[in-house]
């Protein structure tokens, strides 16, 4: 009891002194939604305070991020036109490719991680080529093409690559085409451990990138391996990862402790679509404080053991944190 009593009499300032987890903003990186046009900002109804931007748009946007002290941003792109093989995926004068130029030549400072998959761009909204025989992806023909994909991207400009497929040996064919294109020094980081989840919806919204038929529990994580789960972040590490990510976060944060107790590497976590939505809904709703919830989520994903956030309220964050110096 004597103890008990002496813990809940420290101060403010010592509370401060021995806290053990503390966020920072430059942990942070914020997801942005480039389409084609001018002067286009469309919000999504699911998903308040989140838009798809066109590229002029988004060149401002990170003026404003800068401001808050964010400098890292990972990027999508929804193409005007999709195909069954994702062809504008390819084309340096693609959207994402654009959309990189134009931030590069206002923003040299931002570092621009590029989203590298193809259900944005594909008519049937699956990750890559079909098989049409089996209904599903053809992992081989699939890593041809995200390994052109991912060239294209750093020829824009991009500073990390981030594969989100989750085909097997999506890393190693990656790595082996960038350094034979004179990439070595680009960074991957994997989708490595990324769940067939239901958090995904509001997502599919933003990016129109809903499947046209079936789902990608063939190719994603079943949410209730956990073993599997961390082994395929392992794989992607033997591959030649740089960066680890669990994705979703909230309901995963036993992976990521797995995951962090097993690797050295940096490891992300990909606070998604559906768990931002839900914050949002319950501070409509005036049921939380959402400031305090939102803040200890993040806390919780830094304990957990992430070093990166990947996060839609990023800013919200940032200004938290301001407020606070």
């Amino acid at each position: 009891m004597f103890k008990r009593l002496r813990r809940l009499r420290l101060s403010s300032n010592i509370r401060e002194l021995i806290k053990e987890t503390r966020l920072d903003i430059r942990d942070f990186i914020y997801p942005l939604f480039a389409i084609s046009g001018n002067g286009i900002k469309n919000e999504i109804p699911s998903m308040p305070g989140v838009y798809q931007m066109s590229p002029d748009v988004i060149v401002e946007e990170c003026e404003q991020l800068k401001t808050l002290g964010i400098y890292h941003i990972l990027l999508f792109g929804i193409p005007s036109h999709k195909d069954s093989c994702g062809s504008e995926a390819l084309s340096d004068t693609g959207i994402v490719p654009k959309t990189i130029r134009a931030i590069k030549a206002k923003h040299p400072d931002i570092t621009i991680t590029a989203d590298l998959c193809f259900c944005e761009y594909t008519d049937h909204g699956h990750c890559g080529i079909i098989d049409t025989k089996l209904k599903t992806v053809d992992n081989d023909a699939t890593l041809e093409i995200l390994a052109q994909q991912a060239v294209v991207l750093c020829s824009s400009g991009a500073n990390i690559i981030a594969p989100s497929t989750m085909m097997d040996g999506m890393v190693w064919m990656i790595r082996n085409q960038l350094d034979k294109a004179g990439f070595s020094h680009i960074p991957i980081m994997s989708y490595s451990t990324k769940f067939s989840s239901a958090y995904y919806g509001p997502f599919r919204e933003v990016a129109q990138s809903s499947p046209s038929f079936g789902d990608r529990k063939s190719y994603q994580e079943d949410p209730a391996n956990r073993k599997e789960a961390i082994l395929e972040s392992l794989n992607d590490e033997a591959e030649g990862a740089d960066i680890l990510m669990v994705k979703p976060a909230l309901a995963y944060l036993d992976i990521v402790r797995d995951i962090r107790e097993r690797t050295l590497l940096p490891l992300a976590v990909y606070n998604v679509s559906g768990e931002y939505a839900m914050l949002k809904a319950a501070q409509t709703a005036g049921i939380i404080d959402y400031e305090s919830v939102m803040i200890e989520t993040m806390l919780s994903f830094k304990r957990a053991g992430a070093d990166i956030i990947i996060s839609y309220h990023a800013k919200e964050v940032a200004k938290y944190l301001l407020d606070r110096k």
